[in-house]
């Protein structure tokens, strides 16, 4: 389709010589405390401080304090668990669940024979698997990253390091991790932040940015109030094993599981590579790569340790994006700013990264007031005041009426129904056509369609609609207006709400779950 159509992306991997893909290498390990040529074991020995958090504010202390009593701590267990190990069906049903078109990691072994003999391979991975969990210990290779760079923007010159490292891991690592997970998740279950949207089970992108909206409006709801947004952007190469291994077995993961998890985050060789270029290998003892398959909810474990919610400040997160949304009322802003404080400094000694540079502070404001308010400043600098930005893929302005997201989702249906009546012009059939507009043009039209769809006005409405028309008369099939989509959506998301009582706005739409279901049949 891409062929047909003409569509010319941007090149997704940079080209080099030896000289710059070890630039980039060393520049991706810059956060590592472990020299190449040191073991995992002698760093272990020469880094002892990073088991003992420096001691908190008050504020944060008490947050500390909620969060952990809602898990078991390792001075509750009863009798501890036994050592994780796998059975041949586990390892079996893992395989089969592969995407076969991935690329293969380092060890040059596809997903798709490993998906393909699934049955005959089981028998073979599960006694090294066990052993590997008995053990504690990781196969090099298994944990051997090769890193590829999916540049973030267009630069002119494609001389800055403005990519996204993602790295290519071992499918035969990938199916252990998976099994590691399924373990993981019950023991940590209770003690995770409620306010974390990234990496649940039937939460996403639409219910943080739900979140964010419901708390806001029902506050400006009311006379004289305000509400202030603090967007923070940290990253993941940031994360220190040896501390993320004593906030395990706070939570309560046995010790074996998190020795074994210490083990594959330390000592990880890793290489670039550029085209058909490969840098030298560096060995990284810090962060938790991104592409493999534990990554993403250590993260979550790594800052699950940091919560605030009241009713009128708090701290929400979606992986390594975090705001802090404050129901400023009166000009009483100290609680707001206490937050944001606390949290730059547990950042700081939890050894998290703050991109100041990326870091946005929204106020949103519907009173008239002459004087501007005060801005934050984090790590020295002064905090940017921006009138929109963009939230998980959706522009939320100022004053709340998505002229800013309507235009941006307009511009970029406009753009994609062009490749659609390319793809017409070809005479590709009909069928082809519909999964081309429902994967390409309606999944950009449709974007967190629950939170904005039902502010926005009629002249906008229309104009989105005009879209949906002329998808339809070039598909030569109708397509469901923006009003019907939203009413499915918005019910189905209502009723999965309602069916997960650990979602942050379970509680408010408790009663109403006949009412949606009738709606929605």
């Amino acid at each position: 389709m891409k062929e047909i159509s003409g569509f010319k992306g941007r090149q997704s991997q940079p080209g080099g010589s030896l000289e710059r893909a070890n630039e980039l290498n060393c520049f991706f390990n810059r956060f590592s405390s472990q020299p190449s040529s040191v073991s995992s074991a002698h760093l272990t020995s020469q880094t002892p401080q990073l088991t003992s958090p420096s001691p908190r504010s008050p504020l944060v202390s008490g947050m500390d304090c909620e969060a952990t009593s809602k898990g078991p701590s390792p001075t509750d267990a009863v009798t501890p668990l036994p050592p994780l190990s796998v059975t041949t069906d586990q390892v079996r049903r893992q395989l089969r669940r592969l995407h076969q078109r991935k690329a293969a990691g380092p060890d040059g072994i596809s997903p798709r024979v490993l998906k393909t003999c699934a049955f005959q391979l089981a028998e073979v991975l599960q006694p090294l698997f066990n052993l590997s969990l008995k053990q504690q210990k990781v196969p090099v290779l298994w944990k051997t990253s090769c890193l590829v760079l999916v540049p973030k923007k267009t630069t002119p010159s494609g001389l800055d390091y403005d990519y996204r490292p993602v790295a290519l891991a071992s499918h035969v690592m990938k199916v252990l991790e998976r099994l590691v997970l399924a373990r993981l998740r019950p023991q940590v279950k209770s003690s995770l932040d409620p306010l974390q949207f990234a990496y649940q089970p039937r939460v996403g992108v639409d219910d943080a940015s739900t979140y964010l909206l419901q708390r806001a409006q029902s506050h400006l709801d009311g006379k004289g109030g305000s509400v202030r947004i603090f967007d923070f952007s940290s990253a993941f190469n940031t994360i220190q094993p040896l501390l993320l291994s004593e906030k395990l077995r706070v939570v309560g993961v046995d010790s074996s599981t998190v020795s074994w998890i210490t083990e594959n985050l330390t000592g990880r060789p890793q290489f670039v590579r550029l085209g058909s270029v490969l840098s030298d290998t560096v060995v990284s003892g810090t962060g938790a790569p991104q592409g493999t398959v534990l990554s993403p909810f250590l993260f979550t474990l790594y800052t699950t340790d940091f919560q605030y919610n009241s009713e009128s400040c708090h701290l929400q997160k979606f992986s390594d994006d975090s705001a802090v949304v404050g129901c400023i009322r009166d000009g009483r802003e100290e609680e707001y700013r206490a937050v944001v404080e606390d949290f730059v400094a547990w950042a700081g000694r939890n050894h998290l990264l703050l991109n100041v540079a990326k870091t946005r502070e929204m106020v949103v404001d519907f009173g008239r007031k002459t004087t501007a308010p005060l801005p934050l400043r984090v790590l020295g600098e002064e905090v940017a005041m921006v009138e929109d930005y963009k939230y998980l893929g959706v522009s939320i302005d100022n004053r709340l009426n998505w002229k800013t997201n309507i235009n941006a989702v307009y511009r970029k249906g406009m753009s994609r129904l062009f490749f659609l009546r390319k793809l017409r012009s070809f005479h590709v059939c009909s069928k082809m056509l519909e999964m081309f507009y429902q994967s390409v043009v309606a999944s950009a039209l449709y974007l967190a369609v629950v939170c904005w769809g039902s502010s926005i006005g009629a002249g906008d409405t229309n104009r989105l609609n005009k879209l949906v028309k002329k998808g339809g008369s070039i598909i030569g099939c109708k397509q469901d207006s923006l009003e019907k989509v939203l009413e499915g959506r918005s019910l189905k998301k209502l009723l999965s709400i309602l069916d997960n009582p650990d979602h942050p706005l379970h509680h408010l739409l408790q009663g109403q779950r006949s009412t949606f279901s009738n709606r929605l049949l």
